[in-house]
Parts: structure tokens; sequence; C-alpha cells
């Protein structure tokens, strides 16, 4: 199933926010985000009925398997993009901005490709 850009920005939120904080409400999505809080349980809401989240019984947000899946692949092209960028030479908060708008479209071979070339050169280095 092809995912849409906002889904997979707020599966990679929780997914950072898990790992900064431990546990993830909806409201730190919201502000993680600047979204408002309505959007957020919109998006929730939906992302629940499609199998990607869920909510424990304190209200806590859950990555499911498969929205483990999404966000892993997504704040790993973030990551990767990122570092690649700064790189480049690249201002870190200008790299950060343009990694979060590449991360969607580029395709997994690209991806793959430009992975391998950055580790190439890292090693090279």
């Amino acid at each position: 199933m092809q995912m849409r850009e906002s889904s997979e920005d707020y599966l990679e939120a929780i997914f950072i926010l898990r790992e900064r904080n431990g546990t993830v409400r909806a409201v730190n999505v919201a502000e993680e985000l600047s979204f408002s809080k309505a959007s957020v349980s919109i998006a929730m809401k939906k992302l629940r009925e499609n199998g990607y989240v869920s909510l424990d019984e304190d209200g806590f947000l859950l990555l499911t398997p498969a929205g483990e899946t999404v966000a892993a692949r997504v704040y790993q092209r973030h990551k990767v993009l990122t570092d690649f960028f700064v790189s480049l030479g690249v201002d870190p908060a200008v790299a950060a901005r343009d990694a979060c708008k590449v991360e969607h479209d580029l395709s997994q071979e690209t991806f793959d490709k430009l992975l391998i070339h950055a580790q190439q050169n890292i090693k090279g280095e």
C-alpha cells in the first residue's frame, strides 16, 4: 500500500518521540510537528484504522509492527540524507529540512546507491 507523506511524517515523529521520551501521546506529536491537536487526532484515527498505530490502556501511542517498519525506514532515510547533505557542505539545518522533503520521494534503488556511495566516501576519507 502506498502511504501518504504526511502519514510517514506522523509515524516518524512517533518513532523519534518514543526514542527521546519513552512514551508518546498525540499531544506530543502535535507539538513536535507544530500541527493542531485536532489534525493529529484525525490522523491517528486513520493510522489506527490502517493498522500502523495502536493505543495502550493509558492512552499512549504505540507503533504496530507495520508502523514500526515504515517509521524506521523513513527515519533511517532522514538521517542518511541529512548526513550526506552535510558532508557536501550544506548547513545542518538546511540539510535536515531538505532531507525531510527528499526522504519520501526517493526510490529504494536510488537510496541504496546513495547509501553505498556515502559509506565508501566516509571510509575513503
